[in-house]
Formats: structure tokens, sequence, C-alpha cells
């Protein structure tokens, strides 16, 4: 067993795992450390705690310090920082008439280096750009090209519920999602249905998909053969999970009747599988 402490670089970011280095810090202390990138400052969101040695994948790493008031200045001072270099950046970046969406600036906290995020639809070129860059801010220039998730995360919007998008809200990693999981949940395989702001398969898919799953092994699916309360053989023709209403046409009658799943025994259920054109056409959907 290890002693960890867990912090945050962002407000809905990954967790890192870090030796307290013999300091006990609580939920919403700040710390400073030392990571792949330099010196930064984080917000602790687990405190103190002992974790199996397998949980952990490499050496941890130890805090530096309890982050005081005058670090908290500096967080502040690097925050202004950050926003003055965005509107520089992107002021070389239409004067180099690049192809590029600047979408966040990070400035460590040791000022030795200042982290450019960007989208573009191809590969872009911006050898000059940070040539650019670095004679502004007489600092280390590193430029990074990020998808269509990462962008809705750090940007952030309302999703079609109505409510923050997941990945801004609560998500600190992005979890795969699968085009097999929208049609475990029975919604159309409309690309516009089923996909987020980003253009990619949405989020609260995966967040659901345990509750579909449970439901799933007590629910015969579309085409399963049942026995009604009648005693009458049919098929499902339609289901809902959630309500756990089915529709099942049987033998002596045309019109579909409507079963709760409880009603119905079950002779024998289908699987349910995607086909190569459903596959092809909704594919990049499941593309970071």
């Amino acid at each position: 067993m290890k002693e960890i402490v867990g912090i945050r670089f962002k407000k809905v970011g990954k967790i890192y795992y870090f030796s307290p280095n013999g300091l006990k810090l609580e939920i919403g202390d700040h710390a400073i450390v030392e990571t792949v990138r330099g010196v930064e400052c984080g917000e602790v969101v687990i405190a103190n705690r002992e974790i199996d040695d397998n949980a952990i994948s490499s050496p941890l790493k130890s805090i530096i310090r309890r982050a005081d008031e005058n670090d908290m200045k500096v967080v502040e001072k690097n925050k202004v920082r950050e926003r003055e270099a965005f509107k520089i950046c992107e002021e070389k970046i239409a004067l180099r008439k690049l192809k590029m969406n600047l979408i966040d600036v990070e400035c460590t906290f040791d000022n030795n280096k200042l982290l450019f995020y960007f989208t573009a639809e191809n590969r872009i070129d911006f050898r000059e750009l940070v040539k650019d860059l670095a004679a502004v801010f007489r600092t280390r220039i590193e430029l990074r090209q990020i998808g269509v998730r990462d962008e809705a995360k750090i940007l952030g919007g309302l999703g079609i519920c109505g409510r923050e998008f997941c990945c801004k809200a609560h998500m600190g990693d992005f979890n795969p999602v699968s085009i097999k999981m929208a049609k475990e949940q029975g919604l159309s395989l409309n690309p516009t249905k089923i996909s987020g702001t980003c253009g990619r398969l949405m989020c609260c898919l995966k967040n659901e998909q345990p509750a579909y799953e449970s439901l799933l092994k007590i629910t015969p699916k579309v085409g399963a053969l049942v026995v009604t309360p009648d005693g009458d053989k049919g098929k499902v023709v339609d289901a809902n999970l959630i309500t756990g209403k089915l529709r099942v046409k049987t033998e002596k009658s045309e019109v579909p009747a409507t079963f709760d799943r409880s009603e119905l025994k079950l002779l024998k259920d289908v699987e349910i599988k995607l086909n190569r054109d459903e596959m092809r056409a909704l594919k990049n959907l499941e593309d970071k």
C-alpha cells in the first residue's frame, strides 16, 4: 500500500496521484508539484489515503509544498498572462494566414512554458508561428493540435438535454463510446440524434449504458419469441426498455398487442447486431 494525494490541474480534469511527502492535505487545498510539463499548482481533490500498489502505473512524484498566498497570486498573474497570450497568438495566426482555430492557452506555474491548444482540419506547419511567439514571450512555446471532443470539453456549452456538456461538467476523462451502445439503447441511428455538439457520439450513451445492460438482461429484445399470458406464441416487434412495455404480434392476430415484460415467457431471444452498412455509415462518429 502507498499513501497518495489526488490533484487536479483543471476544474474538471484528470486526477493525478502524488506522494504527500509528509504533508497532510485536505480537499480544496492547493499544492505545488512537479509534472512532466514543469512545476504546476493544482487543487487537492483526494485527501491523503492509502491505495494498492497495483493502482499506481508509474513511480509517484512528491508534492513540493503546500501552496501559500504568494503562490495563489502567481496563479492569478498567470491567468492574466494566458489571456494576453491568447490574443497575441490569434493575431499571429491571422498574420500568417494559418487555417487553425486557437482554443486555449495554458501557462505553467513557473512560467517555463506556454502551451497553445488549437484545432485544424489538416496538419499545420506552425514552425514560424512558434518562432513568432517565442520572440514575444521569451519562454518555451508548445502548440498542440486537439480533437473535437477536447475542444468541446474546453469551451463547454449546452447539450440537447439543456444541461451543460457532461465532459465539461463532471467527466475527468473521456470514455470510449460505440455505435453498439446506441443500438442497444433502442435509439435511432440518425447521426443528428445520437451525436453531440462536437459531432461525435454523445457521452451520455456511455453514462447510461450500465442501466440499459441491466434492463436488456430482463427484457426480450425485438425479434424475440415469447408466450403471452393467454398462451399464444408471438414475436416482439417493439420494446421500451425503460417502461418495460413490449408490443407482440401473435400467431392469432395481425395487430400487435401490448404487454409488460413480466407477463411474457421468453422462448428464444435474439442478439442485437449492427450490419456492415450501419457500421460504415456511422464509424466516423466514434472517432475522437
